[in-house]
């Protein structure tokens, strides 16, 4: 997984792999550093959106030394070791923290950031596991940084956030509730559902399979796909073409079933 300059500014980006999401983003992929916020599409898909946020976590990791951070508002369900290993995370790497409100969620995520989220390159394929009682590997930080809160960002957390977040090269995803739509400085807007995703022939999901529309985008395009997620590559598909099926070109069809 490359990391690429934008053309505009030197920011580095997280690239999707899929030249077809790629293209619709400044840089070629999620700028670093900068605020993105993800949405279910609808209520119920949020186990999806928390998903796929998860995967861009799991990507980011593969790339770099250091570990990640998600704090999760009271309420929400904490994720689970054999979860996260299906995504493709490391349990091992992510360090998990409860926040009393989304208040405190905020502030985490804030104080995390200032703190240093930065992540240096992985030595060989896909990182290694932090180890030593939750420590970051040497040399790294915290590659990545996520919040799970109960209503929109609002504004003046969200510019917060962006400033912090300008002083590293970490990844920052905010996931928020479905309707819970809220003005703020976000670089991209994500709202998510399921998809049908592939199984083994015991019924287990292989891969799991998201709807993902890219709604908003400061400096690129809007755009929809139903997108698959290789947890042993740590890398995203175009539905079918992960499993040698050619994919449908631009957008999906009709919304697929529910895994």
């Amino acid at each position: 997984m490359a990391l690429h300059h934008g053309r505009d500014a030197p920011r580095k980006t997280l690239s999707f792999g899929v030249h077809a999401v790629d293209g619709h983003l400044p840089g070629g992929g999620l700028g670093l550093g900068q605020l993105h916020e993800v949405a279910p599409a609808a209520e119920g898909d949020e186990p999806a959106a928390l998903g796929f946020a998860l995967a861009l976590v799991a990507r980011r990791l593969a790339a770099v030394r250091g570990e990640a951070l998600l704090v999760i508002a009271k309420g929400h369900p904490m994720p689970y070791g054999h979860g996260l290993a299906g995504l493709g995370l490391d349990p091992d790497r992510l360090l998990l923290f409860e926040a009393g409100s989304d208040r405190d969620v905020y502030r985490a995520l804030e104080e995390a950031l200032r703190a240093g989220g930065n992540g240096g390159p992985a030595a060989g394929n896909g990182g290694q596991a932090a180890g030593n009682g939750g420590q970051a590997a040497a040399g790294g930080g915290l590659a990545a940084v996520a919040g799970l809160v109960d209503a929109g960002i609002p504004l003046i957390q969200s510019r917060r956030l962006h400033l912090a977040g300008a002083r590293t090269d970490g990844l920052l995803v905010v996931l928020r509730p479905a309707g819970a739509e809220s003005p703020n400085v976000a670089a991209t807007r994500w709202r998510i559902a399921a998809g049908k995703a592939l199984r083994d022939r015991f019924g287990c999901i292989e891969r799991p399979c998201w709807r993902v529309r890219l709604d908003r985008c400061r400096n690129g395009r809007t755009g929809d796909w139903l997108l698959e997620w290789d947890h042993a590559a740590h890398r995203f598909g175009l539905a079918g073409a992960l499993a040698g099926h050619p994919p449908e070109a631009g957008a999906c069809g009709p919304r697929a079933g529910r895994p």
